[in-house]
C-alpha cells in the first residue's frame, strides 16, 4: 500500500538496535498472523497526535517509526527511541512507559495496537496522509474546541477551583488556594508539572527592608511602561507594585519553614550608566547539594517541592498526565469549567463552582503560533528554552469561549546562544537548538556585526541588541574578547541572571565566574561554539568575519578603552576593555527564547475579558497566558519581573477565590 508523509512526520529512530527495556519479552507471532504490510496510525499525546507507522512480515514487526514530533522534546520526542525498542523487541503493543513520559507511551502504545489490529486484518485499514500530518500552519493556529460526546466522558469531578498547569503561576495559585481553604484541584499535562521558576521581583519587601533597599512604584510603572512603548495596562503594573511584597514575604515564610532563606539581591549603582536597573529581584538560598531527606528518601529541593507538599498539607489534589482540551461556558456566560483528558486516554468533565484560573505557561513551544504572532521575534534566535508544556492551549481555550488577545505580541529573549558559525538563526535554529548555552553572551564585550563593524552600546538590554540584529547581516552578532576577560566580569557591575560575582549584599550568582572558567568555557570551546585564536585575524577567519576589517574595529575599540571615553556609541568608561591578550575568544551570537509575554486580556482581579471588555465570569488567567503586562521587549534591568509577575498575580487570584 503507499503512504504520504510529510518531512516531518517521520522521526526515525535509529537507536533500536539491540535495545530493550528490561520488562519486554521477545517472542514471534505465530506464522502467518499478519498481511505483511506497512500500517500507520495515530492517538493523542501530549500536544498533538503521536503517529506510529509499523511494517510487518507474515509473522513478525520488522520495522517501526513514531512520529513524536507534537510531543515535548526533552520527555516524548526523547522517549521515541526507547518505545521503539520496546514495541520490537516485546512484537506487541503492550509496553511499558518510559518513565517521565507516561502520555506520550500510551499513545505510543495504542496507535501501535491499531496497527497490528489492521495487520491482522481485525479493522478497517487507516490511512495517515499530508493532510492528517500538517506542517506546523501559522493561518490555522487557533483552530476549533475539539467535539466530545457526552457519551464519552468517563467521569465528572466537583470541586470549587481547577487550576490548569502546575508550574511557576499555577503552584502558587494552589498552594495559596488551598491555605484559604478552598478546595483546589491542579492539572497538569505532565508527571510532576514543569517546574518553578527562580527569581522573583518584588516592590517593598522585608528582605529589600533589611537592606535598605527603595523602589518607588512609579519609577517601576515608567520603566516598565517605556519598555512595553506603552502597550500596557498600568492598573496592573501598579496591582504587583501593591502586592508583590505580601507574595515575597508569603513565599519567604514557606521557605523558612523548609529551613532555606530567601535572599533579595541588591545591586550596584554608578551615576555614568546608561541604563537604569532596579534591585528587585528575590532567589531562594537553596543548600548547594540541593537534597533533602524527607519520608527516608532523598529528595530535591526546589520551589515545586516546597509548593506542592505545602499544598498537599492543606488539602489540595493534583491530577498529573491530565490535559485540558477545552473550557465549557455556559451560553455566553459563566465558565463552569472544562474537560480534560487523562493519562489512560478517558474523558474527564471538571465542574469548577469558584472559577478555572488557566497558567499553562504561553505558547513559546507552539510554532505555528509563533511564526503567526510574533515572526519578526524569530529571525534572532538560535534556541528555544522554554517550559516543556508551553503550547498555548490556555490561551486557545480562552479564545474558544470568547476571550479577547493582547494585540501586540512579544517574548523573553536571551542574548546567549552560542552558535556555530556555518549556522543561520531562525525558526528552523530555534526547533533545533543547536546551541551553546553562552552566560557570558550578556556581558558588556566588545560585539560586532557580519562585517566585522561595531554597531551598537554593548551596555544596553540583553533584547536590544538583538533587535538591532534585524538590521544586520544574517541576524546576529559576534562577541570578541581576550584572556583578561575574568578580570573584566568581576568589575562591570551587571545585575540580574547576568552577574557572575556576589550582589553587594553577598547574595550568590546563579552562576560564578569561576564556574564559567574551569567548566562552560571549555566546553564551548570543544563543542565548536566558541571560538579561541592567538590572533586577530585567525579569530576573524574562524568566525568567518572579514579579517583587516575586524582587525580594524578591535584596534579602535582599544584606542577607545585606553582614552576611556566611548566616543562611538557612548558605553561606560568601566565597561570598556581593551581586547589585546591572546589568546582571543570570539562567538557567533543570537538569542534563546525564554517564554512568551502576550496573552488574554485581564482586569486587576485576574478575570478574562471579552471582546467588548467585559469580565468573562469563571474564568481566571494569570503568569504567561494574561497580557497587558508587557509588550515589545522584556524589562531585563527589572530582574525576576516575568516571574515576579506570574506569581504575585497567582497569589492574588488565589487569595480572592478562596475567600469568594
Amino acid at each position: 500500500m503507499t503512504q504520504q508523509f510529510s518531512r516531518r512526520s517521520l522521526i526515525r529512530a535509529g537507536l533500536a538496535s539491540g535495545a530493550t527495556l528490561a520488562a519486554a519479552a521477545v517472542h514471534a507471532a505465530p506464522a502467518g498472523i499478519y498481511k505483511a504490510g506497512t500500517y500507520s496510525a495515530k492517538a493523542t499525546g501530549i500536544a498533538g497526535d503521536v503517529i506510529v507507522t509499523m511494517t510487518f512480515s507474515a509473522d513478525r514487526i520488522t520495522d517501526v517509526v513514531i512520529d513524536a514530533s507534537c510531543e515535548t522534546p526533552a520527555i516524548g520526542q526523547a522517549a521515541a527511541a526507547k518505545l521503539k525498542a520496546a514495541l520490537m523487541a516485546g512484537q506487541t503493543a503492550k509496553i511499558d512507559a518510559v518513565s517521565g513520559a507516561t502520555v506520550t507511551s500510551n499513545a505510543v502504545s495504542r496507535a501501535a495496537e491499531k496497527c497490528i489490529a489492521q495487520a491482522k486484518g481485525e479493522i478497517p485499514v487507516e490511512v495517515v496522509t499530508k493532510s492528517e500530518v500538517k506542517e506546523d500552519d501559522p493561518s490555522d493556529w487557533l483552530g476549533k474546541p475539539p467535539e466530545i460526546a457526552e457519551k464519552d466522558i468517563a467521569r465528572t469531578v466537583e470541586t470549587e477551583i481547577v487550576v490548569v498547569g502546575c508550574g511557576t503561576a499555577g503552584m502558587f495559585a494552589v498552594a495559596k488556594a488551598a491555605e484559604g481553604g478552598a478546595k483546589v484541584i491542579g492539572i497538569d499535562r505532565f508527571a510532576v508539572g514543569t517546574g518553578v521558576r527562580e527569581g522573583f521581583a518584588a516592590i517593598g519587601s522585608r528582605y529589600q527592608a533589611k537592606y535598605g533597599t527603595k523602589i518607588d512604584k512609579f519609577d517601576f510603572i515608567t520603566l516598565a511602561t517605556k519598555a512595553a512603548g506603552g502597550h500596557v495596562d498600568q492598573r496592573l503594573l501598579r496591582l504587583f507594585c501593591d502586592r508583590s511584597a505580601d507574595f515575597v514575604n508569603w513565599y519567604g515564610d514557606r521557605l523558612a519553614e523548609r529551613g532555606v532563606e530567601l535572599w533579595h539581591e541588591t545591586a550596584e549603582t554608578d551615576p555614568t550608566m546608561r541604563y537604569q536597573m532596579l534591585a528587585t529581584c528575590h532567589t531562594a538560598r537553596w543548600p548547594q547539594a540541593r537534597w533533602e531527606s524527607s519520608d527516608g528518601k532523598q529528595k530535591r529541593l526546589n520551589g515545586n517541592v516546597v509548593l506542592f507538599e505545602y499544598a498537599v498539607k492543606h488539602g489540595a489534589e493534583f491530577h498529573y498526565n491530565t490535559k485540558m482540551l477545552k473550557l465549557e461556558r455556559e451560553d455566553a456566560g459563566r465558565v463552569t469549567g472544562l474537560i480534560a483528558q487523562d493519562a489512560d486516554g478517558k474523558y474527564v468533565r471538571y465542574v469548577a463552582k469558584k472559577g478555572v484560573v488557566i497558567a499553562t505557561g504561553g505558547y513559546c513551544r507552539n510554532y505555528a503560533m509563533l511564526e503567526a504572532l510574533q515572526p519578526f521575534n524569530l529571525t534572532f534566535l538560535g534556541g528555544n528554552k522554554s517550559m516543556p508544556g508551553a503550547m498555548g492551549d490556555g490561551i486557545k481555550a480562552c479564545l474558544w469561549v470568547g476571550a479577547k488577545m493582547d494585540e501586540t505580541h512579544s517574548m523573553a529573549q536571551f542574548d546567549r546562544s552560542a552558535i556555530r558559525p556555518d549556522t543561520e538563526p531562525g525558526i528552523e535554529a530555534m526547533k533545533k537548538s543547536d546551541m551553546g548555552t553562552f552566560w557570558l553572551g550578556s556581558q558588556p564585550w566588545l560585539k560586532v556585526n557580519a562585517d566585522g563593524e561595531r554597531f551598537f552600546n554593548e551596555s544596553g538590554t540583553y533584547e536590544g541588541i538583538m533587535h538591532s540584529d534585524e538590521n544586520q547581516k544574517g541576524h546576529c552578532h559576534y562577541s570578541i574578547f581576550d584572556s583578561t576577560w575574568t578580570d573584566f566580569v568581576q568589575k562591570t557591575k551587571m545585575t540580574g541572571c547576568s552577574r557572575l560575582i556576589p550582589h553587594p549584599n553577598g547574595a550568590r550568582p546563579i552562576f560564578a565566574w569561576q564556574f564559567i572558567h574551569e567548566k562552560v568555557l571549555p566546553q564551548l570551546i570543544k563543542d565548536g561554539y566558541v571560538q579561541q585564536a592567538d590572533t586577530i585575524e585567525e579569530l576573524a577567519q574562524k568566525l568567518r568575519l572579514p579579517p583587516a576589517q575586524l582587525k580594524a574595529t578591535v584596534e579602535r575599540y582599544n584606542d577607545l578603552a585606553a582614552k576611556g571615553v566611548d566616543e562611538d556609541f557612548g558605553k561606560e568608561a568601566f565597561r570598556l576593555a581593551p581586547v589585546a591578550k591572546p589568546p582571543y575568544y570570539g562567538v557567533k551570537n543570537a538569542g534563546y527564547s525564554l517564554c512568551t509575554l502576550d496573552g488574554i486580556k485581564i482586569n486587576t482581579h485576574l478575570n478574562a475579558l471579552d471582546t467588548k471588555g467585559s469580565p468573562i465570569p469563571g474564568l481566571y488567567v494569570v503568569g504567561n497566558d494574561s497580557g497587558g503586562y508587557f509588550s515589545s521587549t522584556y524589562p531585563n534591568l527589572v530582574p525576576g519581573m516575568c516571574a515576579g509577575h506570574a506569581a504575585t498575580f497567582a497569589y492574588v487570584v488565589a487569595e480572592e477565590l478562596a475567600k469568594a
